[in-house]
């Protein structure tokens, strides 16, 4: 594994192919009050760039919204709603086409209710990761090794775990239903921006 730690903004020219993992590290999960800090993403070629945002008047990024708005390029996600709310309430664009391997695998996996990350590493797999540095402080100027690790390992198995969930969708004939969820996940999170984070406004 490759990790590229970048200031700011991904490399002007980076190519990172037609599918890419991306995740978020925040100060907390309130997006409005806890700040973006960090930006993983990573092809499924075993190297992984992070994007270190160390101030909020940082954000600009040109090159990172333009990956992240490119039509051409599927955003991969593990509980896309938190991610692409943090990224829309940073940098102002909205993530699209995005999938989500977390709503994949509670559409296949209905024989279990463990859908985290770390489950699905280890249940689709056969890869175990720890969890260790998931509440440590990310807004931090200088990024330990440890911190960078677990970072990249959060993106590092997307492609993996994507590849296989596809398969079970296809498998239980959910193919259609879980792109119908991950086309809704952008408006879902602009719901939670705007006030409605908890409140199902399709109930009765």
């Amino acid at each position: 594994m490759a990790i590229h730690l970048h200031q700011n903004d991904l490399p002007a020219g980076l190519e990172l192919g037609p599918r890419v993992a991306i995740d978020t590290e925040t100060m907390g999960l309130n997006p409005h009050r806890d700040r973006l800090c960090l930006v993983q993403l990573s092809a499924g070629d075993g190297e992984v760039h992070l994007v270190q945002f160390r101030h909020p008047s940082k954000y600009d990024a040109p090159n990172l919204k333009r990956m992240l708005t490119d039509p051409k390029t599927v955003k991969l996600f593990h509980f896309a709603r938190f991610d692409i709310a943090a990224l829309k309430n940073a940098l102002g664009v909205t993530c699209a086409p995005v999938y989500c391997t977390k709503i994949a695998s509670k559409l296949t996996r209905t024989f279990t209710d463990k859908h985290g990350l770390k489950d699905l590493c280890r249940d689709l797999i056969g890869v175990e990761i720890s969890k260790q540095e998931q509440s440590s402080d990310w807004g931090a100027r200088d990024l330990t090794e440890a911190q960078m690790k677990y970072a990249a390992s959060d993106v590092l198995y997307l492609h993996q775990m994507a590849d296989k969930l596809d398969a079970m969708l296809a498998r239980e004939g959910r193919t259609e239903l879980a792109r119908a969820c991950f086309d809704f996940l952008p408006s879902r999170a602009i719901l939670d921006l705007t006030g409605w984070p908890e409140m199902d406004i399709f109930a009765h």
